[in-house]
């Protein structure tokens, strides 16, 4: 008790009497900043460095330390000070043991950060966030964030390793999943969401986490949609696509930044100095920390940028990376290096400040285990709320691709229905991939979903029909794919025959998706599609239910199913929230954040393609083959990024551009020609026609999604300024250029109308 006495002398006298968490958020940050200048001065060199440091936690600190030496030097670092964050340190039980070894027994007992990748739900699990990206909704994302924070809080977490704002456009890339897809506007807009929904009104807040935005930068961009590759991208794509939804993170206040695997322009992206001091931290401002991705400092040898894990620290802390995650090469290179003069004091001393503030931010200086509450952990997780909120929110993001004939909504009062394919009963894989603390087989199946909807008159069969997956699941092991087993054929077709409805789902195992989850084919695996033909031979009412984590290549489906439901991996509510789009509990609303191809050779695919010299147009009709295009696949997308159906019809007209001072007002009207109320998500795209950087064919500016009642004609109005025009030249210098621009509104990307318009800027 000594040492903890003298731990709260030291900190009264540097931080005076404790805060109510209430009134933290009212100190001005110049406050702060003296306060964390006075703790420095009481630090040594190598109390300095263990801020850096950042250890995973490898055993159970409820319990006694293991033997092993790896276990044994860690805690002896965790006492002497020696140790500044740890990541999937678990339960409130957990962190307060854990955080007791650091303040009651270091010299000047600073708090421990404990962090876990809190991606899309703790125990409670939300949509992923492609799927929550489809909502085209801010509140829905923020509200998503909210739980999750709301969750990891009480289980003792101070920080997530979320969001991830990799614009994503290449469908073979299994962390697609985690993005918000490939367009840089709709995933500002989400990345401005899920940070406010972590960090709440203020960090003191102790149902609020900090958040991290990764991966900084282009890891959405590796070559060839393979995870962990090289990127090589030009700088207007690093400026115009990959920065904005980074940009607007820093904006809205992020607490932290983590590195990205990959490099640019041959450098990996934790060595890079124009990345972290020059952007980031210079012409972006930004005051909070950046922390390495797991051993990517240590990687930089294997990239060949580093002779060693020393020179690796030199370059990651000379470049800007202020936190070592799992790489020890801080820990054990730093002080050398000052000492020999390779690593400047002050380039040590800005990342021990950024690190601290936040630590005093979240309030850990005033109560070290202010997060560390058993009994707010029990009460908090799974609340009912929380999953009443995850319903609502997988609502927002399902997709209603198809609609033959009207088949959707059913009827609850339907006679029989056959719930179909492995993807429908299972309860496990709905969760998604990056599931934190989900408890396995805790989601509400299709079927179940069904079966609670139906009348208690309607009949509900199920046959597994195929099998998709078989084996270990989990994050880190490879997944087996069931090559073809026709055994469960039979029963499945029985049903489908002997059924009014049939509702078949197909996609992927969600261990199909995520990081290290790349694919060379996208296309439905096993025997799904096969089944599903043979169903629709018998049964010509078929609802084809997708769950998967990226876009899918499907033409044949599409074609063929009368009736098809985007719904992604929706979490631990899914089959509840697809059963509510189903039977017209709710009408779907979600727009795709991502384009869908014919066939996995069009990836990386993206609706802002530029025009090439000889890009499609009626000349090229007659049969010749100059032109930019496939020979045996079509050119476009099979299904276009923004596109949505509903069981409402939006028609739109009278569509005017109105030039202003440096912009634009735009106005249209929206009419709900159908019997039904719905929301509809209104798109604009601009396109300058003549630049001197070319510019997209189309690009997204602006969105407004809203209620339009039956029969209702809503006129919506979009103010466009300079901001929406232009673009980053050469030099990171941004501004919109006069000439003539294409000014486009629609339902989707593809289905628009157009109107030139003459600007000044």
């Amino acid at each position: 008790m000594t040492k903890y006495l003298s731990l709260a002398i030291i900190i009264s006298i540097i931080f005076g009497s404790c805060t109510p968490a209430t009134e933290t958020n009212t100190i001005s940050d110049k406050t702060i900043s003296y306060k964390v200048d006075s703790l420095m001065s009481l630090m040594t060199l190598a109390e300095k460095i263990g801020q850096t440091n950042m250890y995973n936690g490898t055993w159970e600190f409820t319990g006694p330390i293991p033997a092993d030496n790896s276990s044994q030097e860690k805690a002896e670092q965790i006492k002497n000070g020696m140790v500044g964050a740890m990541i999937n340190v678990l339960s409130a039980k957990a962190t307060r043991e854990a955080q007791k070894m650091a303040v009651e027994n270091s010299r000047l007992g600073i708090p421990l950060l404990f962090g876990y990748d809190v991606i899309h739900g703790y125990k409670t699990m939300l949509p992923v966030p492609l799927a929550q990206a489809a909502s085209w909704s801010d509140d829905a994302a923020r509200q998503g964030a909210e739980i999750a924070a709301r969750e990891a809080a009480s289980a003792g977490q101070h920080w997530t390793f979320s969001p991830m704002i990799d614009v994503s456009r290449d469908a073979r890339w299994g962390r697609i999943m985690e993005s918000a897809g490939e367009d840089p506007y709709l995933s500002s807009v989400m990345a401005r969401a899920w940070v406010q929904g972590y960090q709440g009104k203020s960090l003191a807040d102790p149902v609020s986490i900090a958040a991290c935005a990764k991966h900084f930068a282009a890891y959405g961009f590796a070559e060839a949609g393979r995870d962990y590759n090289t990127v090589d991208i030009s700088d207007q794509t690093l400026y115009n696509v990959v920065f904005p939804p980074f940009k607007a993170a820093s904006d809205a206040g992020v607490a932290t930044f983590m590195n990205a695997f990959n490099e640019i322009n041959g450098v990996p992206a934790t060595g890079s100095t124009f990345l972290q001091r020059d952007i980031l931290k210079g012409a972006w401002g930004f005051e909070g920390f950046m922390v390495s991705d797991w051993g990517s400092i240590g990687e930089m040898v294997t990239h060949g940028f580093a002779r060693d894990n020393k020179h690796a620290a030199e370059l990651a802390m000379n470049a800007g990376s202020d936190m070592d995650m799992e790489s020890r090469a801080y820990e054990r290179e730093l002080e050398g290096l000052i000492t020999e003069g390779k690593v400047d004091i002050v380039a040590l001393d800005d990342a021990v400040k950024r690190i601290l503030k936040l630590k005093y931010a979240l309030g850990l200086f005033e109560d070290p285990y202010r997060y560390c509450d058993e009994q707010r952990e029990k009460e908090t997780l799974l609340a009912v709320e929380n999953l009443q909120g995850a319903r609502e929110i997988a609502r927002k993001t399902m997709v209603l691709f198809k609609n033959e004939n009207n088949i959707l909504p059913l009827s609850k009062e339907v006679n029989s229905v056959a719930v179909i394919g492995q993807l429908a009963g299972s309860k496990d894989i709905p969760l998604g991939n990056w599931r934190g603390q989900a408890v396995t087989n805790s989601a509400v199946s299709l079927l179940e979903g069904v079966q609670s909807a139906v009348s208690d008159q309607s009949k509900v069969a199920f046959a597994e029909g195929y099998i998709l997956s078989t084996g270990t699941r989990d994050f880190i092991h490879e997944l087996d794919i069931q090559p073809g087993d026709e055994s469960g054929f039979a029963e499945a077709i029985r049903l489908a025959k002997s059924s009014e409805v049939v509702i078949m789902a197909v996609g992927e195992d969600c261990f199909q998706t995520g990081e290290g989850r790349s694919q060379a084919d996208i296309a439905l695996k096993g025997n799904q599609q096969q089944l599903l033909m043979e169903v629709l031979k018998v049964n010509k009412n078929v609802i084809v239910v997708l769950m998967n984590g990226r876009p899918l290549a499907i033409p044949e489906v599409m074609d063929q199913a009368p009736a098809i439901i985007e719904a992604w991996f929706a979490g631990s509510e899914a089959g509840n929230a697809i059963a509510d789009v189903i039977f017209g509990d709710y009408n779907p609303s979600g727009k795709l954040p991502v384009s869908f191809p014919h066939h996995v050779g069009q990836e990386p695919l993206h609706y802002d393609r530029k025009n090439t010299g000889r890009p499609v147009t009626n000349d090229f009709d007659s049969g010749l083959v100059f032109w930019s295009h496939y020979t045996d696949a079509p050119t476009e997308s099979l299904l276009p990024f923004g596109f949505g159906l509903s069981y409402s019809t939006f028609e739109y007209s009278n569509f005017s551009v109105t030039p202003k001072e440096k912009g634009a007002t735009v106005t249209v009207d929206v009419t709900n020609s159908s019997k039904i109320d719905g929301t509809e998500t209104v798109q604009v795209y601009v396109r300058d026609v003549v630049a001197t950087v070319t510019q997209p064919v189309k690009r997204l500016v602006d969105f407004q999604q809203m209620e339009v009642s039956a029969g209702e004609t809503r006129k919506v109005t979009f103010d466009l300024s300079e901001e929406d025009f232009g673009f980053y030249h050469k030099n990171y210098d941004f501004y919109a250029e006069d000439g003539v621009f294409d000014v486009m509104i629609g339902g989707n990307s593809r289905d628009l109308q157009s109107i030139g318009v003459t600007l000044s800027f």
